[in-house]
């Protein structure tokens, strides 16, 4: 956040942990894309190694609650679908939303990553959990539901 002065980057760090703290409470309803879209941007965007998130909802889609799973270097993590079954289900969780960041600022997900949300998809499906979206976070913010890959 270039050109902000230290009392205003001192307001934009307090809303930040406001809203952190809002989203990581347990029930908080994510109402559409865009409200998880600010969301990983907050927690993600100015991250210097990928991380690797997952966001646990009940059957009415409100958080149960929101882990970084795994973290990586700067340009890859390794991400065990057993172990996001294994969190989903001892969290009792209908759906999931997964995202990760790009340290590079790219968006855009890479092969691997089309890959590794199919096979995440496909683990799920098989312990009736829904896949609701992949967002990669970088300067901006992609969504696999919205680009009709989920």
């Amino acid at each position: 956040m270039q050109g902000l002065t230290k009392q205003e980057l001192r307001i934009v760090d307090k809303a930040r942990d406001i809203l952190m703290a809002h989203m990581r409470k347990a029930g908080v309803s994510l109402e559409s894309p865009e409200a998880v879209r600010r969301y990983l941007e907050l927690e993600l965007m100015n991250e210097p190694n990928e991380w690797f998130c997952v966001i646990m909802l009940d059957t009415r889609h409100r958080v149960i609650t929101f882990e970084r799973l795994f973290q990586g270097s700067i340009s890859t993590a390794s991400v065990y679908p057993r172990v996001i079954v294994q969190r989903a289900l001892s969290e009792n969780a209908a759906a999931l939303i997964i995202a990760h960041n790009h340290p590079s600022g790219c968006p855009q997900p890479s092969q691997a990553d089309r890959v590794l949300t199919a096979r995440i998809k496909e683990a799920l499906s098989l312990v009736e959990i829904s896949l609701l979206d992949h967002f990669v976070v970088g300067q901006g913010v992609y969504s696999f539901a919205e680009n009709g890959l989920l």
